[in-house]
């Protein structure tokens, strides 16, 4: 079910109010809407419990925490069979630096965004963990310049 056709214009509206601030209380969430907090909560659990709010978190600075390089790596496997995928995704779930990875269609299997303090620490990573991933037959890197827009899907 799509889903425009689930959620109305007052579920996007808090929706929007939460992604802008996911720290704001029903209290000062409600007005915003133009509901009174009782309904206001209800919407908010509602969409909740449908999977449509999957948590809150804190935005943090990737540049600030020292991670100033983003990678973007994408990674082809020698085959893609399952073993071999469920083999690939196993191993970079457990590297720290892996911030992002896409099982990807086209002529790449995996696009990955890697965060470092800079490129040696790329360098080693690299060489040390993500080519020693078997079946990796071939890894190609782009170093973004600068984030141009950045955030997750909206509707207004």
């Amino acid at each position: 079910m799509a889903i425009s056709a689930t959620v109305d214009d007052i579920d996007r509206a808090i929706l929007r109010e939460l992604q802008n601030d996911g720290r704001l209380s029903i209290a000062d969430l409600a007005p915003r809407v133009g509901l009174s907090p009782s309904p206001c909560a209800r919407r908010v659990r509602m969409l909740e419990e449908r999977g449509i709010i999957r948590g809150y978190a804190a935005l943090l600075d990737e540049v600030v925490l020292g991670f100033g390089v983003s990678v973007f790596v994408s990674v082809k496997l020698d085959r893609q069979v399952d073993d071999a995928l469920k083999q690939f995704e196993r191993a970079v779930k457990n590297f720290p630096e892996v911030v992002d990875c896409w099982l990807m269609t086209g002529n790449r299997d995996y696009l990955i965004r890697i965060a470092v303090t800079g490129l040696a620490e790329y360098e080693e990573f690299l060489t040390t963990r993500l080519n020693r991933i078997e079946g990796v037959a071939s890894i190609e890197s782009s170093i973004p310049l600068r984030r141009v827009k950045g955030g997750a899907a909206r509707r207004a």
